[in-house]
């Protein structure tokens, strides 16, 4: 099969990835094996094969927002048929058995394992997963649309819920990609009102066109006090200025893997009982809720398609903020 192939870390903008001929993977007990029609692109992949997380595995196959359809499967097996059309998100696999596991967290896993990052992923032809950790897909939804609701649209309702923030609320999301296109939907389905920070201004008619309030700059002081927020953009910067925006009581909710160093601040700006907490993964919960949800609203997917080939060209798109909504590899048929 053809496959996008990591074989060192290293900087985008010299083409890390490359387009390789590795053999057809296996199902082995419990898995399925997919054939693979878009992989969703994710600033995660961008600190994996940039090197702001460390990789266990090289060469490695990333990518984690995969669609596709079950071709075969291995021993244990018995949920899925032979063509169902499925999603693959980021969380792999979970140990079960760990104290996190068994009270509802797997997301907190301590042997958790990461699709595209521990084990091969999306930048591919074929893909095996555990027949476990699939997610049945809502209809309504084109694989290139679906593609990007399976960790932008998870990871940004999760943070949604963290975030405290209540129907009606006044809610800031601070970047404006693939995940912060998503969420405004739902918190907008839920009566709140959004008020988006990005330095884009592509981005920022995006956002106004998807409904909300205001749309400025990070640097810019919103109309109203915000009751939550959500940090989508990897800048530990955006920090003291998300603060500052905050109403007494308010929550900051972190949304990435990886974050640049928060700068030194005052303690002011945590006073008054704000809170700051970060999202880590999310559980099979959370996607099935989130998928269902997405379907009844329904959740609009602004896209940007590339062949797999483009792997490179598209993360270094963005890498710098110009990817319009998501972007997704659509893959060739094997």
């Amino acid at each position: 099969m053809k496959a996008m192939l990591l074989r060192a870390q290293g900087s985008i903008d010299t083409e890390r990835l490359a387009l390789a001929e590795v053999p057809d993977p296996q199902p082995g007990p419990g898995q399925v094996r997919l054939r693979v029609s878009a992989c969703g692109l994710c600033h995660t992949d961008l600190h994996i094969i940039e090197g702001d997380l460390p990789v266990q595995k090289l060469p490695l196959i990333p990518g984690h927002q995969i669609v596709g359809m079950v071709d075969a499967a291995g021993p244990g097996t018995g949920i899925l048929r032979f063509g169902d059309r499925v999603g693959v998100p980021w969380l792999h696999s979970t140990c079960g058995e760990c104290r996190f596991c068994k009270s509802g967290r797997e997301n907190l896993c301590v042997g958790a394992r990461f699709t595209g990052y521990q084990v091969d992923g999306g930048y591919a032809q074929l893909a095996v997963v555990p027949e476990d950790f699939v997610c049945r897909l809502p209809e309504g939804f084109t694989d290139v649309q679906a593609a990007p609701l399976l960790c932008g649209g998870i990871i940004g309702y999760r943070a949604l819920h963290l975030s405290e923030l209540e129907p009606g609320g006044r809610l800031g999301l601070y970047g404006f990609g693939a995940s912060a296109h998503i969420a405004i939907q739902v918190a907008l389905h839920w009566g709140c009102r959004v008020y988006v920070f990005t330095r884009s201004p592509q981005h920022q008619a995006l956002a106004r066109s998807l409904g909300a309030a205001w749309a400025g700059r990070a640097e810019d002081e919103p109309p109203d006090k915000l009751d939550s927020a959500i940090i989508f953009a990897p800048s530990g910067g955006l920090v003291p200025l998300a603060l500052q925006a905050l109403d007494r009581g308010g929550t900051l909710v972190l949304s990435g893997i990886h974050m640049s160093p928060i700068p030194q601040m005052d303690y002011r700006l945590i006073y008054h009982e704000r809170t700051v907490r970060s999202v880590a993964n999310f559980t099979r919960q959370d996607a099935q809720q989130f998928l269902e949800l997405a379907a009844r609203i329904p959740v609009h997917i602004e896209v940007q398609t590339f062949a797999l080939e483009e792997a490179n060209r598209a993360l270094k798109l963005l890498k710098q903020g110009r990817v319009q909504g998501a972007g997704v590899l659509v893959i060739p048929r094997v």
